[in-house]
Protein backbone atom coordinates (compact mmCIF):
# COMPACT_ATOMS: atom_id res chain seq x y z
CA UNK A 1 0.00 0.00 0.00
CA UNK A 2 1.12 3.41 -1.10
CA UNK A 3 0.75 5.67 2.63
CA UNK A 4 1.62 8.45 0.66
CA UNK A 5 -1.46 8.55 -1.34
CA UNK A 6 -3.59 8.51 2.33
CA UNK A 7 -5.16 11.98 2.71
CA UNK A 8 -4.33 13.64 5.99
CA UNK A 9 -7.77 14.05 7.20
CA UNK A 10 -8.30 10.13 7.36
CA UNK A 11 -4.91 10.38 10.07
CA UNK A 12 -6.76 13.05 12.18
CA UNK A 13 -9.78 11.10 12.67
CA UNK A 14 -7.69 7.97 13.15
CA UNK A 15 -5.55 9.51 16.23
CA UNK A 16 -8.90 10.84 17.56
CA UNK A 17 -10.54 7.64 17.59
CA UNK A 18 -7.63 6.03 19.05
CA UNK A 19 -7.45 8.83 22.02
CA UNK A 20 -10.92 8.29 22.89
CA UNK A 21 -10.18 4.18 23.20
CA UNK A 22 -7.40 5.18 25.32
CA UNK A 23 -9.47 7.30 28.03
CA UNK A 24 -12.05 4.47 28.59
CA UNK A 25 -9.12 2.41 29.98
CA UNK A 26 -8.81 5.59 33.01
CA UNK A 27 -10.22 3.69 36.54
CA UNK A 28 -12.94 5.78 38.16
CA UNK A 29 -13.06 7.63 41.19
CA UNK A 30 -13.74 5.04 44.38
CA UNK A 31 -16.41 6.31 46.39
CA UNK A 32 -15.31 6.69 50.48
CA UNK A 33 -15.56 3.22 52.40
CA UNK A 34 -19.10 2.97 54.53
CA UNK A 35 -18.77 3.13 58.16
CA UNK A 36 -18.61 0.07 60.50
CA UNK A 37 -22.26 -0.14 62.91
CA UNK A 38 -20.97 -0.67 66.18
CA UNK A 39 -22.30 -0.31 69.96
CA UNK A 40 -20.47 1.86 72.18
CA UNK A 41 -20.05 2.63 75.65
CA UNK A 42 -18.98 5.78 77.76
CA UNK A 43 -16.32 5.30 80.02
CA UNK A 44 -17.45 6.29 83.70
CA UNK A 45 -16.29 5.25 87.57
CA UNK A 46 -18.41 3.57 90.12
CA UNK A 47 -18.51 1.25 92.97
CA UNK A 48 -17.09 -1.88 92.38
CA UNK A 49 -17.86 -5.08 94.30
CA UNK A 50 -15.85 -8.07 93.11
CA UNK A 51 -15.86 -11.54 94.36
CA UNK A 52 -12.89 -13.23 95.31
CA UNK A 53 -13.01 -17.34 95.52
CA UNK A 54 -11.15 -19.11 98.14
CA UNK A 55 -10.84 -23.02 98.35
CA UNK A 56 -12.28 -24.19 101.37
CA UNK A 57 -12.79 -27.75 103.52
CA UNK A 58 -15.92 -27.84 105.52
CA UNK A 59 -14.80 -28.66 109.28
CA UNK A 60 -16.74 -29.65 112.29
CA UNK A 61 -16.25 -27.13 115.03
CA UNK A 62 -16.38 -29.51 117.90
CA UNK A 63 -15.62 -32.61 117.16
CA UNK A 64 -14.57 -35.35 119.70
CA UNK A 65 -12.70 -38.89 118.92
CA UNK A 66 -14.07 -41.76 121.33
CA UNK A 67 -11.84 -44.15 123.07
CA UNK A 68 -11.65 -46.79 124.80
CA UNK A 69 -9.79 -45.80 128.24
CA UNK A 70 -9.84 -48.91 129.82
CA UNK A 71 -9.17 -52.74 127.95
CA UNK A 72 -11.78 -55.62 127.64
CA UNK A 73 -14.10 -57.08 125.20
CA UNK A 74 -17.13 -54.85 123.71
CA UNK A 75 -20.65 -55.63 124.96
CA UNK A 76 -22.63 -53.30 124.12
CA UNK A 77 -23.44 -51.08 121.13
CA UNK A 78 -26.32 -48.56 121.99
CA UNK A 79 -26.06 -46.40 118.70
CA UNK A 80 -26.45 -47.11 115.09
CA UNK A 81 -24.32 -45.07 112.29
CA UNK A 82 -25.01 -41.84 111.41
CA UNK A 83 -27.73 -41.34 114.24
CA UNK A 84 -28.03 -37.79 116.16
CA UNK A 85 -27.15 -38.37 119.93
CA UNK A 86 -27.12 -36.08 122.51
CA UNK A 87 -24.75 -34.88 125.49
CA UNK A 88 -24.33 -37.80 127.92
CA UNK A 89 -26.56 -40.64 126.07
CA UNK A 90 -24.97 -44.00 126.76
CA UNK A 91 -22.82 -45.21 123.61
CA UNK A 92 -21.13 -48.20 123.80
CA UNK A 93 -19.97 -50.55 126.76
CA UNK A 94 -17.15 -52.21 127.78
CA UNK A 95 -17.06 -55.84 129.71
CA UNK A 96 -17.25 -54.36 133.47
CA UNK A 97 -16.95 -57.62 134.90
CA UNK A 98 -13.57 -57.24 136.48
CA UNK A 99 -14.21 -53.39 136.91
CA UNK A 100 -17.39 -54.09 138.67
CA UNK A 101 -15.27 -56.54 141.30
CA UNK A 102 -12.42 -53.96 141.52
CA UNK A 103 -14.88 -51.58 142.85
CA UNK A 104 -16.73 -53.68 145.17
CA UNK A 105 -13.49 -55.06 146.91
CA UNK A 106 -11.88 -51.31 147.00
CA UNK A 107 -15.03 -50.21 148.64
CA UNK A 108 -14.63 -53.45 151.25
CA UNK A 109 -11.13 -52.40 151.74
CA UNK A 110 -12.23 -48.97 152.79
CA UNK A 111 -14.95 -50.47 155.34
CA UNK A 112 -11.91 -52.38 157.18
CA UNK A 113 -9.77 -49.25 156.65
CA UNK A 114 -12.51 -46.89 158.21
CA UNK A 115 -13.33 -49.34 161.06
CA UNK A 116 -9.91 -49.86 162.23
CA UNK A 117 -9.20 -46.37 162.41
CA UNK A 118 -12.29 -45.53 164.41
CA UNK A 119 -10.76 -48.31 166.79
CA UNK A 120 -7.41 -46.55 167.01
CA UNK A 121 -9.41 -43.46 167.46
CA UNK A 122 -10.89 -44.78 170.52
CA UNK A 123 -7.75 -45.81 172.18
CA UNK A 124 -5.97 -42.86 171.63
CA UNK A 125 -8.82 -41.15 173.57
CA UNK A 126 -9.14 -43.92 176.23
CA UNK A 127 -5.63 -43.86 176.85
CA UNK A 128 -5.07 -40.13 176.78
CA UNK A 129 -7.49 -39.93 179.26
CA UNK A 130 -6.03 -42.46 181.94
CA UNK A 131 -2.97 -40.81 181.58
CA UNK A 132 -4.35 -37.57 182.82
CA UNK A 133 -5.32 -39.61 185.91
CA UNK A 134 -1.61 -41.27 186.06
CA UNK A 135 -3.18 -44.71 185.68
CA UNK A 136 -0.84 -45.36 181.98
CA UNK A 137 2.24 -45.22 180.82
CA UNK A 138 2.91 -41.80 178.54
CA UNK A 139 4.45 -43.79 176.47
CA UNK A 140 1.23 -46.12 175.44
CA UNK A 141 -0.30 -42.78 174.72
CA UNK A 142 2.03 -41.94 172.54
CA UNK A 143 1.63 -45.53 170.49
CA UNK A 144 -1.85 -45.02 171.05
CA UNK A 145 -1.67 -41.53 168.85
CA UNK A 146 1.22 -43.15 166.14
CA UNK A 147 -2.14 -45.91 165.64
CA UNK A 148 -4.81 -43.79 164.85
CA UNK A 149 -2.65 -41.48 162.35
CA UNK A 150 -1.62 -44.83 160.84
CA UNK A 151 -5.31 -45.76 160.08
CA UNK A 152 -6.14 -42.56 159.23
CA UNK A 153 -3.66 -42.80 156.15
CA UNK A 154 -5.06 -46.27 155.41
CA UNK A 155 -8.30 -44.34 155.26
CA UNK A 156 -6.98 -42.06 152.82
CA UNK A 157 -5.51 -45.16 150.77
CA UNK A 158 -8.52 -47.18 150.35
CA UNK A 159 -10.26 -44.12 149.26
CA UNK A 160 -7.88 -43.40 146.95
CA UNK A 161 -7.82 -46.90 145.34
CA UNK A 162 -12.15 -47.00 145.42
CA UNK A 163 -11.78 -43.42 143.49
CA UNK A 164 -9.43 -46.12 141.05
CA UNK A 165 -11.91 -48.60 140.99
CA UNK A 166 -15.04 -46.70 140.54
CA UNK A 167 -13.52 -44.48 137.86
CA UNK A 168 -12.46 -47.52 136.10
CA UNK A 169 -15.95 -48.70 136.34
CA UNK A 170 -17.54 -45.83 135.05
CA UNK A 171 -15.10 -45.43 132.36
CA UNK A 172 -16.44 -49.07 131.05
CA UNK A 173 -20.02 -47.35 129.72
CA UNK A 174 -18.61 -44.85 126.41
CA UNK A 175 -21.21 -41.66 126.81
CA UNK A 176 -21.83 -39.12 124.05
CA UNK A 177 -19.40 -35.86 125.04
CA UNK A 178 -20.87 -33.50 123.70
CA UNK A 179 -25.10 -33.46 121.21
CA UNK A 180 -24.47 -33.68 117.53
CA UNK A 181 -23.90 -36.43 114.85
CA UNK A 182 -22.28 -39.27 115.45
CA UNK A 183 -20.14 -41.32 112.50
CA UNK A 184 -19.58 -45.27 111.48
CA UNK A 185 -18.74 -47.36 114.08
CA UNK A 186 -15.14 -48.45 113.86
CA UNK A 187 -15.67 -51.74 115.97
CA UNK A 188 -18.56 -54.78 116.60
CA UNK A 189 -19.67 -56.02 119.42
CA UNK A 190 -17.46 -58.72 120.68
CA UNK A 191 -14.37 -57.12 119.91
CA UNK A 192 -11.43 -56.47 121.69
CA UNK A 193 -10.25 -52.67 122.70
CA UNK A 194 -7.33 -51.32 124.56
CA UNK A 195 -7.09 -48.38 126.65
CA UNK A 196 -5.94 -44.86 124.45
CA UNK A 197 -5.25 -46.45 121.38
CA UNK A 198 -8.11 -47.94 119.81
CA UNK A 199 -10.68 -45.74 118.20
CA UNK A 200 -14.36 -46.34 118.50
CA UNK A 201 -16.16 -43.94 116.97
CA UNK A 202 -16.03 -40.04 116.10
CA UNK A 203 -19.14 -37.73 117.38
CA UNK A 204 -19.29 -33.89 116.14
CA UNK A 205 -21.64 -30.99 115.81
CA UNK A 206 -22.91 -30.14 112.46
CA UNK A 207 -25.17 -26.96 113.42
CA UNK A 208 -23.32 -24.77 113.44
CA UNK A 209 -20.57 -26.02 111.09
CA UNK A 210 -17.46 -24.23 109.82
CA UNK A 211 -15.59 -23.59 106.48
CA UNK A 212 -11.15 -23.25 106.59
CA UNK A 213 -9.81 -21.31 103.78
CA UNK A 214 -6.38 -19.98 103.29
CA UNK A 215 -5.75 -16.48 103.00
CA UNK A 216 -3.04 -14.58 101.67
CA UNK A 217 -1.21 -12.46 103.94
CA UNK A 218 -1.64 -9.23 102.26
CA UNK A 219 -5.54 -9.66 102.83
CA UNK A 220 -5.21 -10.32 106.05
CA UNK A 221 -5.95 -6.84 107.40
CA UNK A 222 -9.22 -6.58 105.26
CA UNK A 223 -10.05 -10.23 106.95
CA UNK A 224 -9.54 -8.88 110.46
CA UNK A 225 -11.42 -5.61 109.10
CA UNK A 226 -14.44 -8.22 108.23
CA UNK A 227 -14.41 -10.49 111.78
CA UNK A 228 -15.25 -7.10 113.77
CA UNK A 229 -17.74 -5.72 111.34
CA UNK A 230 -21.13 -6.92 112.17
CA UNK A 231 -22.71 -6.06 109.27
CA UNK A 232 -20.57 -9.02 107.46
CA UNK A 233 -23.48 -11.51 108.51
CA UNK A 234 -26.16 -9.25 106.68
CA UNK A 235 -24.75 -8.10 103.62
CA UNK A 236 -23.97 -12.10 103.02
CA UNK A 237 -20.28 -11.41 101.94
CA UNK A 238 -19.17 -15.21 102.56
CA UNK A 239 -21.63 -17.48 100.34
CA UNK A 240 -20.79 -21.13 99.76
CA UNK A 241 -20.64 -22.70 95.81
CA UNK A 242 -21.11 -26.44 96.37
CA UNK A 243 -18.73 -29.09 93.83
CA UNK A 244 -21.90 -29.01 91.60
CA UNK A 245 -21.51 -25.26 91.31
CA UNK A 246 -24.70 -24.63 93.46
CA UNK A 247 -23.89 -21.48 95.46
CA UNK A 248 -25.53 -21.10 99.27
CA UNK A 249 -26.23 -17.75 100.08
CA UNK A 250 -25.80 -18.51 103.62
CA UNK A 251 -24.94 -15.80 106.75
CA UNK A 252 -21.09 -16.60 107.82
CA UNK A 253 -19.42 -14.88 110.20
CA UNK A 254 -15.43 -15.44 110.55
CA UNK A 255 -14.85 -17.34 113.82
CA UNK A 256 -11.11 -17.18 113.69
CA UNK A 257 -8.33 -16.24 112.47
CA UNK A 258 -4.82 -18.11 113.15
CA UNK A 259 -2.27 -17.02 115.14
CA UNK A 260 1.07 -17.33 112.52
CA UNK A 261 1.00 -17.43 108.79
CA UNK A 262 2.40 -20.34 107.34
CA UNK A 263 5.87 -19.40 106.24
CA UNK A 264 5.99 -22.08 103.49
CA UNK A 265 2.83 -20.77 101.61
CA UNK A 266 2.31 -16.85 102.90
CA UNK A 267 -1.10 -17.61 103.57
CA UNK A 268 -3.33 -18.02 107.01
CA UNK A 269 -5.72 -19.66 107.92
CA UNK A 270 -9.77 -18.52 108.77
CA UNK A 271 -12.63 -20.26 109.60
CA UNK A 272 -16.01 -18.87 108.99
CA UNK A 273 -19.02 -19.99 111.10
CA UNK A 274 -22.42 -21.19 109.05
CA UNK A 275 -25.70 -22.01 110.27
CA UNK A 276 -26.39 -25.70 108.99
CA UNK A 277 -29.92 -27.16 109.41
CA UNK A 278 -30.35 -28.49 106.25
CA UNK A 279 -27.30 -30.37 107.16
CA UNK A 280 -26.36 -29.76 103.22
CA UNK A 281 -22.52 -28.83 104.80
CA UNK A 282 -20.58 -31.96 105.93
CA UNK A 283 -17.18 -32.38 107.95
CA UNK A 284 -14.58 -33.19 105.02
CA UNK A 285 -16.28 -31.50 102.11
CA UNK A 286 -14.68 -29.60 99.65
CA UNK A 287 -16.43 -26.24 98.44
CA UNK A 288 -15.49 -22.78 96.75
CA UNK A 289 -15.94 -19.77 99.43
CA UNK A 290 -17.26 -16.79 97.51
CA UNK A 291 -16.10 -13.44 99.29
CA UNK A 292 -17.46 -9.84 98.84
CA UNK A 293 -14.99 -7.36 97.53
CA UNK A 294 -15.41 -3.83 97.84
CA UNK A 295 -13.32 -1.31 96.38
CA UNK A 296 -12.28 2.02 98.54
CA UNK A 297 -12.95 4.10 96.10
CA UNK A 298 -14.63 4.73 92.81
CA UNK A 299 -12.57 2.95 89.77
CA UNK A 300 -13.28 2.88 85.92
CA UNK A 301 -14.99 -0.17 84.60
CA UNK A 302 -15.95 -1.67 81.03
CA UNK A 303 -18.09 -4.20 79.40
CA UNK A 304 -15.48 -7.38 79.66
CA UNK A 305 -17.16 -8.77 76.35
CA UNK A 306 -15.14 -4.98 74.77
CA UNK A 307 -11.73 -6.06 75.53
CA UNK A 308 -9.60 -8.27 72.98
CA UNK A 309 -6.88 -10.27 73.80
CA UNK A 310 -3.91 -11.06 71.77
CA UNK A 311 -0.43 -12.78 72.75
CA UNK A 312 -1.42 -11.80 76.70
CA UNK A 313 -1.74 -8.58 75.89
CA UNK A 314 -5.50 -6.44 76.50
CA UNK A 315 -6.98 -4.01 74.34
CA UNK A 316 -9.80 -1.98 73.06
CA UNK A 317 -10.85 -0.10 70.31
CA UNK A 318 -11.38 4.07 71.37
CA UNK A 319 -13.85 5.94 69.43
CA UNK A 320 -12.43 9.46 68.48
CA UNK A 321 -14.21 13.05 67.01
CA UNK A 322 -13.96 12.07 63.29
CA UNK A 323 -15.84 8.32 64.38
CA UNK A 324 -12.89 7.06 64.11
CA UNK A 325 -11.80 3.57 66.27
CA UNK A 326 -8.24 3.33 67.34
CA UNK A 327 -6.92 0.47 69.22
CA UNK A 328 -5.41 1.42 72.57
CA UNK A 329 -3.68 -1.40 75.00
CA UNK A 330 -5.19 -1.18 78.74
CA UNK A 331 -4.15 -3.04 81.79
CA UNK A 332 -7.23 -4.99 83.95
CA UNK A 333 -8.03 -5.38 87.06
CA UNK A 334 -10.23 -7.99 88.90
CA UNK A 335 -14.02 -8.93 87.06
CA UNK A 336 -17.08 -7.11 88.78
CA UNK A 337 -20.00 -9.44 87.36
CA UNK A 338 -20.18 -8.58 83.28
CA UNK A 339 -17.88 -6.11 83.81
CA UNK A 340 -14.07 -5.67 84.43
CA UNK A 341 -11.96 -2.90 86.35
CA UNK A 342 -9.21 -1.23 83.94
CA UNK A 343 -6.71 -0.21 85.87
CA UNK A 344 -4.35 1.69 82.95
CA UNK A 345 -4.63 2.82 79.43
CA UNK A 346 -8.60 4.62 79.60
CA UNK A 347 -9.71 7.98 81.26
CA UNK A 348 -13.44 8.78 82.60
CA UNK A 349 -15.84 9.88 79.60
CA UNK A 350 -13.89 8.26 76.61
CA UNK A 351 -15.97 6.40 74.39
CA UNK A 352 -15.40 2.83 73.48
CA UNK A 353 -16.38 -0.01 70.85
CA UNK A 354 -18.35 -2.31 72.82
CA UNK A 355 -19.76 -4.65 70.73
CA UNK A 356 -18.99 -5.37 67.15
CA UNK A 357 -15.45 -4.74 67.45
CA UNK A 358 -14.57 -7.74 65.12
CA UNK A 359 -15.68 -5.90 62.18
CA UNK A 360 -13.34 -3.17 63.48
CA UNK A 361 -10.02 -2.49 61.92
CA UNK A 362 -7.78 0.69 63.11
CA UNK A 363 -7.89 3.68 61.44
CA UNK A 364 -11.97 3.04 60.35
CA UNK A 365 -14.68 4.97 60.73
CA UNK A 366 -17.48 3.51 62.55
CA UNK A 367 -21.02 4.55 63.07
CA UNK A 368 -22.47 4.19 66.20
CA UNK A 369 -25.83 2.54 66.94
CA UNK A 370 -28.33 4.55 68.53
CA UNK A 371 -29.73 2.74 71.19
CA UNK A 372 -26.10 2.57 73.10
CA UNK A 373 -24.30 5.43 71.97
CA UNK A 374 -25.54 6.53 75.43
CA UNK A 375 -24.88 4.32 78.18
CA UNK A 376 -27.13 5.04 80.86
CA UNK A 377 -25.52 3.28 83.66
CA UNK A 378 -22.03 5.46 82.79
CA UNK A 379 -24.44 8.53 83.34
CA UNK A 380 -26.50 7.31 86.96
CA UNK A 381 -22.31 7.09 87.74
CA UNK A 382 -20.91 9.82 86.87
Amino acid sequence: MNFNSIKPGILILGTVFLASCGSSDKPAQMAPPAATPVSVYTVAEEEVTTVDTYPGVVVALNEVELRAEVGGYVTGIFVQDGQKVTKGQKLYEIDRTNYLAAYNSANANLQVAKANHLKAKKDAERYTNLAQQEAVAKQRVDYAITDMVNAASQVAVAEAALATAKANLNRSVIVSPLTGTIGISQVKAGALVSPGSTLLNTVSTNDPIAVDIAVNQKDIPRFLKLQKNASTVKDSVFSIELQDKSVLQMAGKIVAVDRSVDPGTGTIKVRISYPNASGMLLSGMTCNVKVLNKAETRQLTIPYKSVSEQLGEYMVYVVGDSSKAQQRMIKLGAEAGQKVVVTQGLSAGEVIVSEGAQNVRPGAVVQPTPSTQENAVAKSAQ
